[in-house]
């Protein structure tokens, strides 16, 4: 669909919005959605290859499903209650791996069994178009990130359609069309009137290399090093956008309406941060100054011996006593070049510096020296902290050095009244605490708060340790921030009738220099001001990623509505999403933003729920061989390609240069560059062959490993493992069966029990997501009916039950072969909508189980009994074995102990 080019009213700047490529148009036609199967059917006669054919059958399949476009789905169908599948869309920064297939293939297997299921499923699919990782790619390949990322969208939408998912096309977005981005501005713009987004100076860690500040979630490692390209960070002051999701806190601390993993629960509770104490102010002696203190540890205020400004604190260069001053400065400076983890490591020696300056303890007017620390950081709490080394481990290894006092005021059990060898932090009672001592601490902690309440000292108060979302981006592939500044009027937002603000995306220079390169375009810089008309410019950051993809499951349900954000009726019926899959690593990013932005959508009155996902599950990722010149990507590696790697004897060279290289196991990658193309293996195995290996390479959320090494094949024994299956599957669902002569009752009680237990087994798993393990059922019941078959017995009504129970249930695994077998088998076209097979509980009941003997707590014999044998037969049974009797030398047993079931043990 093409962009219409939009005429701001009070703006000179004139942008042309290049057209999204458009996609592919599917007819709509009408689509059988067929009968379910019926539950006995003679298999009809068919030719037979004695060998899956992916390169014809596939290719059919595929193009069938897209003319027909079956995979759209019909909101407003009646009959079927609704089930909203998502994925996680990727970055369009290149190719697809087989690490995005890894993630992908089982998503649809679950979409396509919850359409058997009898659920009108919606499976949307887009592309994250904004940010770093596209901006870099282009950098790299010198083109335009339009240019580029529009490239990439069409290969891998290419590449996704050869999986054969089952995707709704129609309904794609793609983040970097003004028609989407639109409403990122929009909604930045309802907060900017609330309150919610606001501009002010800041502390921030700033990528020298990409020359652009990250927010915290995008610092990694023990070097706080960039995400992206592994650069360690710096500080650097600088004005930025926030939005404030730090007013919504206490509520994301609540999931009681989750139903989500608890490492992600648990990651969001510790980034939260969530802690109760009281804060108070400390005034600084000889100044018009004070600064606030916050602590949970108020009943200790009488031990504080000194108090601790952070480095970066803006009262240090205020206090700071002229003596004091190059120490200080000195202090500060190299404070700023180490990062948190350094600061706050336990390994480090807590050293400081004095400022020259004193404060006053509020509660006692004790004269306390200031001092400056790194240990204490300006992003947490309020920056200043007060010592009290008789009861905190850092605060003793800090006075402990420099000679301060180490008073105790919460005496331990049994304390003989002598100094302490070490922090006290435990419970215990108030001494040299004045009106206080005597009190347990605990008891204390209230009366003490109490008191600065009605002293007018402090207040309760709780404090977070999440911060503000830091949007502001000093590069050029983001959403434009909707706001412009006026000499006269400050900082307005751009009127609601002239969005979307469009990004250039010709004749611009976009190369990373520390402002933003829209800064560099007079042409986007020129704005009117919305009060007074009169000159001024554009705002040049543009927004983080993230928020595009904070909000990208709502907008999937009407691409590019000109009125509004979203479709209120349809989010209304649709939304929240029932199921999410995608990986850990975004646990404190997207999953909280995205948390953040429906609360925000409530309260603005688009959306009357508080949750956008209801249930949560990530997987893991797929690990690959990674040929790396130095450590790491944090520190400055440089990632070579396989193939230009050679192997000799134990070590990695790069083949060009001769330079030596260590091989290491990564998350497959594009910055790593050790990401598997997958059209190579479709085109030798086939896209069913490919989906199921990755589905069988272990539980679906470890990280499994993908081995290959330069001057090797790669494993390849478990994928031919699982063609040699999928040929057998093939075999048996196909070839013609002979009029059999040997069927009895009893063996098609037997099949009937096998298929029946195959089907619970495989519905239990594929819910659980335990593809592998579902994958194992089927194999282990085709390797049943194979010797079912060998038998002679594979011509009847309980046969054909197991035939179809078994392309159904691989259906929504390998998707084309299952397509192939049902048609063969006289089925009526698609698979993909017939009823899934149900179990009976009944039938799937064993007949008989094997009792274990134990006389003494040791195996004596194995019993074959009757399911419905009683209690007191199967005790008889075990007394008569004659490996018992030969222990009970004929005397009666002292006890006898059955468990149901399984065994019994005689005691002798």
């Amino acid at each position: 669909m093409p962009i219409k080019k939009k005429t701001k009213a009070r703006s000179k700047v004139k942008v042309r919005a290049r057209k999204i490529a458009p996609r592919r148009a599917a007819t709509r036609k009408s689509a059988t959605r067929a009968r379910p199967a019926r539950s006995i059917k003679t298999v009809a006669s068919a030719p037979a290859s004695n060998k899956y054919l992916a390169t014809s059958v596939e290719p059919k399949w595929r193009a069938r499903w897209e003319a027909e476009n079956i995979w759209h789905v019909n909101f407003d169908d009646p009959s079927k209650k609704k089930f909203y599948f998502l994925t996680m869309y990727p970055y369009p920064s290149g190719d697809l791996h087989i690490g995005h297939w890894y993630a992908m293939a089982p998503s649809d297997a679950q979409a396509r069994y919850w359409r058997m299921k009898g659920y009108n499923v919606f499976f949307p699919m887009g592309f994250d178009a904004f940010g770093l990782p596209a901006e870099n790619a282009a950098i790299k390949h010198n083109i335009n990130p339009y240019e580029w990322t529009m490239k990439n969208i069409e290969n891998m939408r290419r590449q996704m359609r050869l999986m054969g998912a089952s995707f709704d096309w129609e309904r794609e977005v793609v983040t970097c069309d003004p028609r989407y981005y639109k409403w990122n501005q929009w909604f930045f713009i309802q907060m900017f009137k609330r309150g919610l987004a606001y501009k002010k100076m800041a502390a921030v860690d700033w990528c020298p290399k990409d020359q652009t500040v990250l927010a915290r979630e995008q610092v990694i490692g023990a070097e706080r090093a960039c995400e992206r390209c592994g650069t360690p960070v710096i500080k650097r002051d600088l004005e930025q956008w926030f939005l404030k999701i730090t007013a919504y806190a206490d509520e994301l601390l609540d999931f009681s309406k989750l139903h989500w993993p608890a490492p992600i629960v648990t990651a969001q509770t510790n980034w939260i941060g969530r802690s109760e104490g009281v804060r108070f102010r400390m005034n600084v002696e000889g100044h018009d100054e004070s600064f606030q203190v916050f602590t949970t540890r108020h009943d200790t205020v009488f031990g504080m011996t000194f108090a601790v400004l952070a480095p970066e604190h803006p009262l240090v260069e205020k206090i700071t006593t002229p003596d004091q001053r190059a120490a200080v400065s000195a202090y500060v400076e190299n404070a700023r070049r180490q990062t948190e983890i350094d600061r706050l490591s336990t390994e480090k020696n807590r050293d400081g510096v004095f400022t020259g300056a004193f404060a006053i303890n509020p509660m006692n007017n004790a004269r306390v020296p200031i001092w400056i620390a790194d240990y204490v950081l300006i992003t947490y709490g309020t920056g200043a902290i007060m010592g009290v080394p008789g009861h905190d481990e850092r605060d003793f290894e800090f006075a402990k050095r420099y000679g301060l006092e180490i008073p105790v005021v919460i005496a331990p059990p049994n304390w003989d009244g002598q100094p302490l060898n070490a922090a006290y932090s435990g419970e215990g009672t108030l001494v040299n605490s004045g009106e206080f001592n005597g009190m347990d601490n605990e008891s204390a902690k209230k009366k003490i708060a109490d008191a600065m309440q009605t002293r007018g000292i402090g207040e309760r108060a709780v404090n977070y340790r999440i911060r503000d979302w830091l949007i502001s981006r000093q590069r050029y592939w983001g959403t434009p921030i909707p706001i412009v500044y006026c000499p006269e009027h400050g900082a307005q937002p751009v009127p609601e009738n002239e969005l979307p603000v469009v990004l250039p995306t010709q004749d611009v220079e976009f190369m990373p220099t520390g402002e933003s390169p829209l800064y560099r375009n007079e042409e986007f810089l020129s704005a009117q001001c919305p009060v007074c008309g009169k000159d001024a410019r554009r705002e040049t950051d543009t927004m983080d990623g993230f928020v595009d993809n904070s909000w990208y499951q709502y907008a999937y349900l009407d691409p590019y509505n000109t009125k509004e954000p979203i479709n209120r009726e349809l989010t209304k019926k649709w939304m929240p999403v029932d199921q999410y899959t995608g990986g850990v690593e975004h646990a404190t990013g997207h999953l909280l933003y995205t948390r953040f932005w429906t609360k925000m959508m409530r309260d603005i009155g688009l959306v009357d729920f508080d949750e956008p996902m209801t249930r949560l599950f990530n997987q893991g990722h797929v690990l690959a061989y990674a040929y790396v010149e130095g450590k790491n990507i944090e520190d400055h590696g440089v990632y070579h390609y396989p193939n230009t790697i050679e192997k000799r004897a134990d070590s990695f060279f790069v083949k060009e240069t001769n330079t030596q290289v260590s091989q290491v196991l990564e998350k497959m990658s594009k910055s790593k560059n050790n990401g598997v193309p997958p059209d190579e293996l479709v085109e030798a195995y086939g896209a069913d062959t490919v989906r199921l290996h990755l589905m069988f390479m272990g539980p679906w959320e470890a990280d499994n490993v993908w081995l290959w090494e330069p001057g090797e094949d790669w494993d390849r024994s478990r994928i031919n493992g699982v063609r040699r299956w999928l040929n057998r599957v093939w075999n048996l669902v196909t070839e013609n069966n002979s009029p059999s002569t040997v069927n009895t009752p009893q063996s098609e009680i037997e099949l009937r029990r096998k298929t029946h237990q195959t089907i619970k087994r495989v519905t239990e798993d594929i819910e659980a997501f335990k593809f592998n393990t579902m994958l194992a059922a089927m194999m282990q019941f085709t390797n049943y009916l194979q010797k079912v078959r060998e038998s002679g017995a594979a011509n009847s009504a309980a046969w054909n039950e197991a035939i179809q129970a078994l392309v159904l249930l691989i259906a929504p695994s390998a998707p084309h072969i299952a397509e192939e077998m049902w048609q063969r088998i006289g089925e009526s076209y698609s698979v993909h909508f017939q009823k899934w097979p149900e179990w009976s509980a009944q039938i799937a009941a064993e007949e008989k189980f094997t009792l274990i003997v134990q006389v003494n707590g040791k195996v004596r014999d194995r019993i074959e009994l009757a399911m419905n044998v009683t209690e007191a037969e199967v005790r008889a049974a075990a007394l008569k074995s004659e490996n018992v009797q030969k222990f009970l030398s004929g005397k009666p047993p002292r006890q006898v102990i059955y468990v149901a079931g399984r065994l019994v043990n005689i005691v002798v």
